[in-house]
């Protein structure tokens, strides 16, 4: 068999899965044909014989083992190779002498393609080793041989390929730490260290990351704690690299954060041990532990207000009245947040009892003037913009641009700046428009790249605006391009444009059944990818993670994409889209299953939204705090309750009412009926868009049935986002309830793409449980 030739994909990274060419996934029946499967897999392409297959998959074998061994294999192999005649012979799944034997190349399985990857990355520069591991750990998708984990023979893979992987989190901290990434490095070890507090060498590594970024009292506190830890739990001192790492900081040994440019060895533990010069302590770079709304120091969600002015000169424009308001807004925040020292992070209320700590700098200032800022940011930022005002004329088109840019950032703030940036951007198209210059109205449609990770719209008639601008500017712009230019090329100016609106239109059109967003997601990417332009790139794979959702069971492709931002955002320094990249994992990752890679990514989120001032990312990583809290099962639910209700919260003044409206009760009907407890809610109860869906299994729960029909065909096909999942379920448990056949049948077709999936976990906020589940009730 020629390896070129396969063209499908095993994984035991997480349950035992298969997926065909297009990443769906292969139905691979009941669980004897799996755990066939992952033995063959652990066998790595030996031949295991049939007696030994029989002795391990059954404890008390049927009274015809080898004859149902042949129906599993007879049934893999038509699952992996469909195309296969009957009378041709297998060519993955092979007889071979006393047994069978699995012959796939190593990029089919993904245990042995992480294995190769964490090899190589051993070998190459840290910046390609950190793409590399992140890569080959974005493959996990759950414990190694899930199910299968603690069976005889698959423990000791299991438990070599986990070991692998904590070696590759290390060795990836070690990557970054000697790319001058410290502060990243620090993030993840945190959650790595509390995860495997055994593990010596992640507490050595978190030392040595906090060191860089100039926190050695961090540093000692780890040190100090695993010595502790280690003496109160095990009895035994640290090991020597610990030790030794304690009084080289003690020490301020030159070689822990100095040089020119940090060794890498490539393995943890044998790096120089030196970071890129010219680190500091800066508050900016603190790693990031926690969850908005705990103590310790540690961030609120709610208390993340201000801006991204750094060099930003040519985004402080005001171009009208509503554009001024928010810079107002904009810059007052962004002064409070300057204004506060690094320990001041925590939320508090002011004491009217305790003096004022950032007293007016300007004593000088003349009665009746405006107060000068207390902050430098403060100072520079009114000092810019006033040069601004005088310099640029009124009517310059440059104060169109110039108020994208200022909306974009005032966007990413949250609350009323939100609500404020999206009704400006809508007047600020139309004015560009207005002026008949389709280059201008494309550069101030495409400008607003502003991250998206919620797939129903805040306001719909608004984006059918911006979507309608897009398309005109689109036909206008290619119309002026090849009168300018024939038939040729159209230049790389308007191309990036064309993307921009591209991405703009797949954006904004998220969550219909039109097939224009795929397209236009597609050809966004097709056109970044020709520049090799870093940003339009990440603009365009949002655009692409939005239109992801054309039917269930995508999770698998949204990680790779969620992948690809972070790799391709950490190495240009796009840290907003960086941040969404972790949140698109957080989601995926959940939706398989997978919450420790999904922490690890929640953990990132944070760390970015600290240092880059960003608070709506708190609203989501406090979501997915409390769906944690639900996942483990060991919570009461009114603890779990108050979690939601907490989460919730946040999302009053948040400026994102498409995620708001009706998400908490859906959140508790979702805990409860996966509790069987009593559904219990109030007639007033507002359920948003999610009523269809709700309504029927409320009028089960009363006794109802006869209305519950009705609403059951009533209900609608769920929007193509990141609750349909959620909602099938819903209607098949409704649909069971009322023994309605024809719509058990229907939700069980569209939910089968999704048989490994957590309904709704892939939103990060809410579960079902698994979908298996109800797969299985719907074909009873």
């Amino acid at each position: 068999m020629n390896p070129g030739d396969v063209h499908l994909g095993l994984g035991v990274l997480g349950p035992v899965t298969a997926w065909d060419a297009a990443g769906n996934t292969i139905a691979l029946k009941g669980p004897r044909h799996r755990s066939v499967l992952a033995r063959l897999i652990v066998a790595r392409r030996r031949v295991v014989p049939v007696a030994h297959l029989v002795d391990d998959l059954w404890d008390d074998p049927p009274a015809d083992p080898v004859g149902a061994l042949r129906t599993f294999v007879a049934a893999l192999r038509r699952a992996l190779e469909p195309d296969r005649s009957p009378r041709a012979p297998a060519r993955l799944l092979v007889t071979e002498g006393p047994g069978y034997a699995l012959r796939v190349p190593t990029d089919a399985v993904d245990a042995w393609w992480f294995e190769r990857s964490v090899a190589d990355a051993a070998k190459l520069p840290p910046e390609a080793a950190t793409v590399r591991l992140d890569e080959a750990l974005g493959r996990w998708r759950g414990p190694a041989y899930a199910e299968f984990a603690e069976q005889p023979w698959a423990r000791a893979d299991s438990r070599r390929l986990t070991e692998l992987r904590l070696h590759a989190v290390e060795l990836r901290a070690e990557a970054l730490m000697s790319s001058g990434e410290a502060d990243r490095a620090a993030a993840d070890l945190r959650a790595h260290g509390a995860e495997h507090p055994w593990r010596e060498n992640a507490w050595r590594l978190l030392a040595l990351a906090l060191y860089r970024t100039g926190r050695q009292a961090d540093a000692l506190e780890v040190l100090r704690g695993a010595r502790t830890l280690l003496a109160d739990q095990l009895g035994i001192d640290p090991g020597p690299g610990l030790r030794a790492l304690e009084e080289d900081i003690l020490q301020q040994a030159e070689h822990l954060g100095h040089g020119d440019r940090p060794a890498w060895a490539g393995r943890p533990g044998e790096a120089g041990g030196r970071a890129r010069g010219g680190q500091s302590g800066q508050a900016g770079g603190r790693a990031w532990g926690g969850r908005p709304g705990q103590a310790d120091g540690r961030v609120r969600g709610d208390r993340l207000a201000g801006h991204d002015a750094s060099g930003q000169a040519d985004r402080l424009a005001q171009a009208d009245d509503g554009a001024r308001t928010a810079a107002s807004t904009q810059a007052k925040d962004g002064a409070r947040t300057a204004a506060s020292t690094p320990a001041d992070h925590s939320a508090r209320t002011a004491d009217p009892a305790q003096p004022d700590r950032h007293p007016p700098t300007d004593r000088t200032a003349r009665p009746g003037a405006a107060p000068a800022p207390a902050s430098p940011a403060g100072r520079v930022w009114e000092q810019v913009a006033a040069a601004y005002d005088r310099t640029v004329a009124p009517d310059a088109r440059a104060r169109l641009e110039s108020t994208t840019g200022l909306l974009r950032n005032l966007a990413v703030t949250g609350g009323s700046g939100l609500l404020a940036a999206r009704e400006h951007r809508v007047a600020a198209v139309a004015a560009a428009e207005e002026l008949g210059d389709p280059e201008l109205t494309a550069r101030v449609i495409g400008a607003y790249d502003v991250p998206a990770i919620w797939t129903r719209l805040d306001d719909p008639e608004q984006a059918a605006q911006v979507v309608a601008a897009a398309e005109r500017t689109l036909t206008a712009l290619t119309a002026r391009s090849s009168t300018a230019h024939g038939h040729a090329a159209t230049p790389a100016a308007h191309e990036a444009d064309k993307a921009r609106l591209l991405a703009t239109i797949a954006l904004e059109s998220r969550g219909t059944r039109l097939d224009r967003g795929p397209q236009a997601a597609r050809q966004a990417q097709e056109i970044a990818r020709r520049l090799d332009d870093p940003a339009l790139l990440a603009f365009a794979l949002n655009a692409g993670f939005m239109q992801a959702f054309d039917r269930t069971g995508l999770a698998p492709r949204r990680d790779g994409i969620g992948a690809e931002l972070v790799a391709l955002s950490a190495r240009h320094g796009l840290s907003t889209f960086e941040t969404l990249g972790h949140l698109v994992r957080l989601q995926a990752r959940s939706a398989l299953g997978d919450f420790t890679t999904a922490d690890h990514h929640a953990v990132a989120a944070d760390a970015l939204a600290v240092r880059h001032e960003r608070p709506l990312v708190g609203v989501f990583t406090r979501w997915y705090a409390a769906l944690r809290l639900d996942t483990t099962g060991r919570a009461p639910a009114t603890e779990v309750e108050a979690a939601y209700r907490d989460a919730a919260a946040l999302l009053d003044g948040a400026g994102m009412p498409g995620l708001a409206h009706g998400l908490l009760p859906l959140a508790l009907l979702c805990l409860r009926l996966r509790r069987t407890l009593p559904l219990d809610f109030d007639d007033h109860t507002d359920w948003g868009p999610y009523a269809p869906w709700a309504r029927p299994l409320l009028l089960l729960d009363r006794g109802r049935r006869n209305e519950a029909a009705e609403a059951l065909h009533a209900t609608p096909e769920p929007p193509r986002d990141l609750l349909q999942e959620a909602l099938w379920c819903l209607t098949a448990q409704a649909a069971v309830a009322l023994d309605d056949r024809r719509t058990m049948a229907r939700a069980h077709a569209a939910l089968t793409p999704a048989a490994n999936e957590l309904a709704g976990a892939g939103s990060g906020l809410l579960t079902l449980g698994p979908v298996a589940g109800y797969l299985e009730r719907c074909s009873g």
